[in-house]
């Protein structure tokens, strides 16, 4: 039994039949050419109207009883199908209405299509189309296999099914000298529908709408293809066919969902994989972690160590002008002597003062025996008894100037130092116990929950000695075996009781009962009188040379005269004055000396608060993952109690973002609205570019502060730089970026659907990582962070030249054209252009009167170059942008950001 099944959209069973066609003998035509049925004449282009299937509507013929649409091909009756069965099972027919091709082309055009044989969902086939304008054919296109796909979708009028037939091996020709390929010279588009080749696409949905898709016809009509509108249809089909395709369609809905596409399964993979690693790394540090604070703790060393230098010589070299200068320290060419062999020694549990007046190299003495790295060259030898040469403990250093966290109090101050300065398995209520006892020793109780503030003095916060203080309860919490101190003797009294009993907070019991001292090494500028005699012994240096100490061996000076004034009067005479001689320790002995009821006089001991390990210099205290905790702490407390620059970033791109939105304001679909949707986006770009420079200035402050704490072993630049991650780009960067795109996206009126607004979003977060990350190479790459921004601004002017929006880059010579490859704002605006015009933008405008109803893919093509299938690749190029330049921060910061005196 035959069935004659029509619907207007294209549905049957559940399943659109779409574009079968098979050239055959027509039976009804004089001629004898082998054509499709219901075609005759000389050339086998002219419709027929009395063929036995097909007949093409003319004015002077008429469907026959049982068939309809335009062409007269579509079945409407059973008893048509009896008739027609052995020559075909189904036919469909559509008007082709476009405002463009209607403008030079008025006439009416319908697309033809033809059958091979009936549907079975399995099975492939061949296509046959063609177009008829004003009654004549114009052309034909064939392609196989041929593959059909049905999806249901949502649109505005509701559900819809989706029918889709996907064919390869497209292949068109044109009727030669008809309207559409020569007729016509002017409009002449034989060259063009000759390279309609590829794959071709035709779905159907349930509003007699079909469209015609290649990627030549996509290029021009938009993503859809050429329309079809009033499309009819109609099948003859037996029953047992409509039962098999029930049956496989519910089997196919039954086994659910459809298959991911090769994208897609890739992108998660990697996501995937990126997410597991993530997860490796924090459970290998948290594992860390714990084993560290499983380790015993039984009071441990600290202390007990004498220092012993000999025939130290240091020489700077003076600048050799060169580029490399703006980057790292100068290189050197010549030599100036600022220390020149000089000796001496102390031991544990003594307090030496080395005098001298400015540029006798005292704080480069200190600096050296402290370990710290000079742009110099010295020679010699340091020592530590009783441990052997080569040794090298922890030593305190309190620099000059104090570099300390403004934003902190000083409790929390010294509790960050703590954290990270002594081991892990010391418990936490311990290290608190030790900050407490570092505050009360050093005078900071007023003062322990105040913030530090500024220390150049343009905030509000403690006061210069306080501060002074400070920083060296910040080396007293680390439990040195030495400390050397610049100017420190507002804290003498300190330094001596940290001397005789290991700093009475932090000193411990010896093997024998008696608390072991620190040697504690203090360059003093010009001290008085009462503080002189609290020294144990004095090195006096003058010109780099080393002249002797106080006592017996200083030459007689006048009775009631400060002893420390003479010796500075002593040292700052000409060089020429004889040397005195002295031995190998050139340190004289004080004669006062400390009583041992005076040892005794001090606060409660607070033994059990000493480090498990004698850590060596050079190691970290704590683990990585403690480190990151504590460093995140602190950013956390710094973002919170500074709220001015939180919100003036959200201010800021919440004004842009209605700015730049009401500059743009629901842009329109004319040429000149597409130019400026894409400008729009330029702009939002340029803007990303230039406002990641903050990001470059934060660098450039706390680099002080990330020298210090470095060079004092507190943590791993990899940590500093997660926690720089964390805290400065998430809330400062991308965050009021995510708010200004947004609302300009909206205001704008983008594509106005989710997955084109997060691909875009994706899209303007990578920009914005790449451009903070390279700012964060500038601000630590160079020293002088004038020259960084310069740099950083500049960079920003080149982007935006090779970015396409300006300049045709295909324009530019080939020996300036590829820069463009080394420009991520190219790739940034490229991919969220195609992202814009891959939502179906289409144009619709007027040219000189005649009405252009295009896709925005031509225009973008033609303007700015851009490709249309190249947004997954900017992506990936955008991720390797961050991925070398994360790498090149990394290695920057290990291997250059490092303290040099």
């Amino acid at each position: 039994m035959l069935l004659a099944v029509q619907n207007h959209a294209f549905y049957l069973s559940s399943v659109l039949l779409v574009l079968i066609g098979l050239s055959t003998t027509s039976p009804s035509n004089a001629s004898s050419c082998l054509v499709l049925l219901g075609f005759g004449g000389a050339t086998c282009a002219q419709p027929a109207c009395d063929g036995t299937y097909i007949r093409w509507f003319e004015s002077d013929c008429t469907c026959e009883s049982g068939w309809g649409g335009v062409g007269c091909n579509v079945c409407t009756t059973s008893s048509a199908c009896q008739v027609a069965y052995t020559a075909s099972q189904w036919q469909c027919n559509c008007q082709v209405n476009n405002p463009t091709l209607e403008a030079l082309y008025p006439l009416r055009s319908t697309l033809n299509i033809l059958p091979e044989r009936y549907y079975r969902p399995s099975t492939s086939s061949s296509i046959y189309a063609q177009l008829i304008y004003a009654g004549v054919e114009q052309f034909f296109c064939t392609a196989s296999p041929c593959t059909q796909t049905l999806s249901n979708s949502i649109t505005s009028s509701g559900n819809t099914t989706l029918n889709t037939w996907t064919c390869q091996n497209l292949s068109c020709n044109c009727i030669q000298n008809a309207t559409f390929c020569g007729g016509v010279p002017v409009s002449n588009l034989t060259s063009t529908i000759s390279g309609l080749t590829g794959t071709l696409i035709v779905a159907c949905d349930s509003t007699n709408t079909c469209h015609f898709q290649q990627e030549t016809i996509n290029s021009v009509f938009g993503s859809q293809g050429l329309s079809m509108e009033g499309c009819v249809f109609g099948e003859c089909v037996t029953q047992a066919v409509i039962d098999t395709t029930n049956a496989t369609s519910s089997a196919a809905a039954a086994s659910g969902g459809t298959e991911l596409s090769g994208g897609v399964v890739a992108g998660l993979a990697v996501v995937g994989t990126i997410i597991l690693f993530g997860l490796v790394v924090v459970a290998w540090g948290w594992y860390v972690q714990r084993a560290a604070k499983k380790l015993p703790f039984n009071g441990g060393q600290s202390g007990g160590i004498s220092v012993r230098w000999s025939d130290i010589s240091y020489v700077v070299h003076s600048p050799k002008n060169s580029l490399s200068s703006l980057i790292s320290k100068p290189t050197i060419r010549g030599g100036k002597t600022i220390l020149d062999s000089v000796s001496g020694s102390i031991e544990s549990g003594q307090l030496m003062a080395i005098l001298g007046p400015s540029g006798a190299g005292k704080t480069t003495l200190v600096e050296l025996i402290a370990g710290k790295t000079k742009s110099g060259q010295y020679t010699g030898s340091i020592t530590f008894p009783p441990y052997a040469p080569g040794y090298h403990p922890r030593i305190a250093f309190v620099p000059q100037s104090d570099i300390l966290p403004s934003m902190l109090t000083v409790r929390e101050a010294l509790t960050f130092a703590a954290s990270l300065r002594l081991p892990e398995s010391l418990p936490t209520s311990s290290k608190a116990a030790l900050v407490s006892t570092v505050i009360s020793k050093l005078g900071l109780d007023g003062v322990a929950e105040t913030r530090i503030g500024a220390t150049d003095g343009t905030g509000r916060g403690i006061s210069g000695g306080e501060a002074r203080r400070v920083s060296i309860g910040l080396e007293l919490v680390g439990c040195p075996d030495v400390l050397t101190s610049v100017s420190a003797f507002r804290v003498v009294n300190v330094l001596k009781e940290l001397a005789r009993e290991g700093g009475v907070a932090i000193g411990h019991q010896g093997s024998h009962g008696h608390r072991k001292g620190v040697a504690v090494i203090c360059s003093v500028h010009q001290p008085s009188s009462r503080l002189y005699h609290t020294f144990d012994s004095v090195h006096l240096l003058s010109n780099g040379r080393a002249l002797g100490g106080a006592g017996t061996d200083v030459l007689p000076y006048e009775e009631g005269y400060n002893v420390a004034d003479y010796l500075l009067d002593i040292a700052s005479e000409p060089p020429d004055i004889p040397n005195m001689p002295l031995g190998n320790n050139a340190v004289g002995e004080i004669g006062t000396s400390v009583s041992s009821e005076e040892k005794a006089d001090g606060r409660k001991d607070v033994e059990a608060l000493l480090p498990t390990q004698n850590l060596v210099q050079g190691m970290y205290a704590a683990t990585f993952l403690t480190q990151l905790q504590v460093l995140c702490g602190r950013e956390w407390k710094v973002l919170r109690r500074d709220k001015t620059l939180f919100f003036t970033h959200m201010c800021v791109a919440c004004v842009l973002g209605i700015f730049c939105g009401g500059l743009y304001y629901q842009t329109g679909s004319t040429i000149a609205g597409f130019q400026a949707r894409v400008g729009c986006l330029f702009f939002m770009g340029s803007l990303i570019a230039f406002s990641s420079l903050s990001a470059l200035y934060n660098i450039v402050e706390i680099r002080p502060l990330f020298l210090r704490e470095r060079s004092n072993w507190y943590y791993s630049p990899t940590a500093w730089l997660l926690s720089r991650l964390i805290f400065d780009v998430i809330p400062l960067r991308i965050m009021p970026t995510i708010i200004l795109c947004t609302i300009t996206y909206w205001m704008a009126g983008l594509a106005h659907d989710a997955v084109h607004f997060f691909k875009f979003l994706l899209i303007i977060v990578l920009y914005t990582l790449v451009m903070t990350l390279y700012n964060f190479l500038l601000g630590t790459l160079f020293r002088n962070g004038g020259i960084a921004i310069l740099l950083s601004a500049l960079s920003a002017l080149y982007q935006m030249t090779y970015a396409g929006f300006f300049v045709h880059l295909a324009s530019i010579p080939p020996v300036l054209r590829w820069l463009q490859w080394l420009c991520p704002l190219n790739y940034t605006l490229e991919a969220i252009s195609v992202n814009e015009v891959g939502s179906g933008l289409m144009i619709s405008d007027t040219l000189q009167g005649v009405p252009v109803n295009i896709s925005a893919t031509l225009i973008m093509q033609l303007l700015f170059g851009f490709g249309l299938n190249n947004y997954y690749r900017d992506v990936l190029v955008l991720f390797a942008f961050i991925a070398g330049l994360g790498v090149a921060v990394i290695a920057v910061v290990w291997l250059k950001v490092r303290e040099r005196r």
